[in-house]
């Protein structure tokens, strides 16, 4: 009987697996994962990322067994206070699979569409990764953890999986490296797959950069400034790399994933949900979860869209006839300099205008600049990653403002804005108020 599997990935190539991780591949929360879209509705900008949450999952475990390897190999281990953590013999072939596991099981919980839906219809305090720790620690799950060749607790599954600030339990070194591997902020697996994989179905390049230089210049290293808590750090010779994937986010995150129509289906994606739940939200529970899938949801959108009593039949068919509303305002620097609240004030200017239903508006602010991690020097030294490195300090935030209007009004609504805009949007400064009303 074969022991092992090869499984084809147009980004890894191959990704291999054992008899006992095709157990949990086929388990009902991963192999739902099959019908979960990794960017929505994206495929209606870009045609061609119509790919899943499964293929990404396994690049994930894949990844972060690469990172593993490089990071525990002997060699690699060059101060005491990481030796001091790194397990040896069964306990690091006891965690390597539970980090393998863990990385195919990170993304179970996730919604319909993923993302699009999560802020707003999901019950408060929930969100994926609650739901896919409560997966990871169901009875059924359990059964397999249990049933392996070699079997795993679900509470270090559920830790690696979900990481130190979803998990709510204290985490040793140890636990918080592993976590870090998958879902970092800097060079978690997760990261370093979607950006591969979502730029190469989306057809864009910006998503790329050397990930195998990066991998292979991977540390555990103490902190830079003389602490001794470890992170994931690089050697100095893996920088470029470093930059090169953090640069890769950025860009990915302005021209795909808040490409402005890509943003505006998300609005009508979650008017939809919201009227066909009638409020109610998604679900929380296994059974629930399990059961609702994109086909489900696309399926309703689709029946929706041809009866106009249904409930969402507008967003609905604003979804499949390609009927969204249109751009008529994007934050520029010169709008932002002249008063930060240009995008809030021109929302209020057009929704007293022209009413709130002719008006939608996405807004976003991430954080600045790039994580911080210690970087080895040639000689030995610690040192910041943002002291090394002047492209990590100039890491733009990512913020985006947009104003959407209905697309029978929008060549009125540009037209009244353009004459406006000045009006709307006061210097900082000038107290007097503005007199476009």
């Amino acid at each position: 009987m074969k022991t092992h599997h090869e499984i084809r990935d147009p980004i890894h190539t191959f990704i291999l697996v054992d008899s006992d991780e095709r157990k949990v591949i086929d388990s009902p929360p991963v192999q739902r994962l099959r019908h979960i879209h990794q960017l929505a509705l994206t495929s209606l900008v870009y045609p061609g990322a119509t790919h899943k949450r499964f293929e990404h999952s396994l690049g994930v475990m894949d990844l972060a067994t690469r990172i593993f390897d490089t990071v525990t190999r002997e060699e690699n281990i060059q101060h005491e206070s990481v030796r001091s953590i790194v397990r040896t013999g069964d306990q690091l072939r006891y965690w390597r699979r539970v980090l393998r596991i863990a990385a195919l099981c990170h993304d179970i919980g996730h919604l319909p569409f993923s993302h699009a839906a999560e802020d707003e219809l999901l019950p408060e305090g929930w969100d994926h990764e609650r739901i896919t720790a409560s997966l990871i620690s169901s009875s059924p799950m359990k059964e397999i953890w249990n049933g392996l060749e070699q079997p795993l607790r679900a509470d270090d599954i559920l830790k690696l999986a979900v990481g130190p600030k979803k998990a709510g339990v204290d985490f040793s070194e140890w636990e918080a490296i592993l976590a870090e591997i998958i879902v970092g902020d800097a060079f978690g697996a997760d990261r370093i797959d979607y950006l591969l994989r979502d730029s190469h179905h989306a057809g864009v390049a910006y998503g790329g950069f050397d990930h195998h230089r990066l991998i292979g210049t991977l540390r555990i290293l103490p902190q830079a400034g003389g602490s001794s808590e470890p992170a994931l750090g690089i050697e100095e010779g893996g920088l470029h790399s470093a930059e090169a994937l953090l640069l890769a986010r950025y860009f990915m995150y302005t021209q795909v994933y808040f490409h402005p129509v890509r943003r505006i289906y998300d609005q009508h994606l979650k008017d939809f949900l919201r009227e066909w739940t009638d409020g109610a939200g998604l679900p929380t529970d296994m059974e629930s979860h399990l059961s609702l899938t994109d086909h489900e949801v696309y399926s309703a959108i689709l029946d929706a869209a041809r009866n106009p009593h249904q409930p969402g039949h507008e967003p609905a068919r604003r979804i499949v006839e390609r009927d969204h509303f249109k751009e008529v305002y994007r934050r520029t620097r010169s709008d932002i300099e002249r008063n930060p609240e240009a995008a809030e004030l021109i929302v209020e200017a057009l929704t007293t205008e022209f009413g709130a239903e002719s008006i939608r508006s996405d807004s976003y602010r991430g954080r600045g600049g790039a994580t911080d991690f210690p970087v080895v020097m040639p000689n030995g030294r610690i040192i910041s990653s943002i002291d090394q490195s002047d492209v990590l300090k100039t890491v733009p935030p990512v913020a985006v403002d947009y104003v959407f209007a209905l697309p029978e009004r929008r060549e009125e609504i540009t037209d009244w804005l353009t004459t406006h805009r000045e009006k709307i949007i006061p210097p900082v400064g000038n107290e007097e108020a503005s007199t476009w009303s």
